[in-house]
């Protein structure tokens, strides 16, 4: 029975440290990461702030979990993927404002020197450019219809599809993120319907 009642305590744990993940997120999305204390994400899931440190040690363990839980909901797989697919990525980043606020909260304040995220943003964008890369590669071959390399792309294709999630969180009424998206496709050569 000790070994259940283990298996118990473990689940009740992760429960908890999902629990705070996602406050984590809100508070995050809410007043950015330099603003976000550990004692507002502590009270918003009914722990003291020592509590939280149970779970999480310090702010930056936080922020990481926030990012890795961020990165589950939006894995793109390396392979598999057309150029097409993205705007379904764009509607369902759409439907899920506060993720995206809260992504872009973080990856505006880590451009500042020291901040405990830049270094994974840094990495991601490499990994987000070979990705682009790689599907736009499957997609055209070794060069795009307009005649660039998917190297060359894949860093103007990121900019659009980050640089429209800014502007319609400022302006959701006003900014069509899938049609920019395939209005942006078109210019590469994809027919993007």
């Amino acid at each position: 029975m000790p070994y259940r009642d283990g298996m118990s305590a473990r689940t009740r744990s992760e429960e908890r440290r999902a629990e705070i993940v996602r406050a984590a997120l809100e508070v995050i999305a809410e007043r950015g990461y330099r603003g976000a204390s550990l004692a507002a994400v502590a009270e918003r899931v009914g722990l003291t702030q020592q509590g939280l440190l149970h779970h999480f040690p310090t702010k930056d363990a936080l922020l990481v979990a926030v990012l890795e839980e961020r990165d589950q909901w939006d894995a793109v797989p390396n392979t598999g993927w057309r150029v097409d697919l993205l705007i379904s990525l764009v509607e369902y980043n759409a439907m899920r404002p506060g993720i995206i606020q809260t992504f872009s909260a973080l990856l505006g304040e880590s451009v500042t020197e020291g901040h405990p995220a830049r270094e994974y943003f840094t990495q991601r964008y490499v990994r987000v450019r070979e990705n682009m890369a790689a599907v736009l590669r499957a997609e055209y071959g070794d060069r795009l219809p307009n005649g660039l390399t998917p190297e060359r792309t894949a860093p103007l294709l990121v900019a659009v599809m980050d640089g429209l999630q800014y502007q319609w969180l400022l302006d959701p009424e006003s900014v069509d993120m899938p049609g920019a998206l395939r209005d942006f496709l078109r210019l590469l050569g994809e027919d993007g319907s």
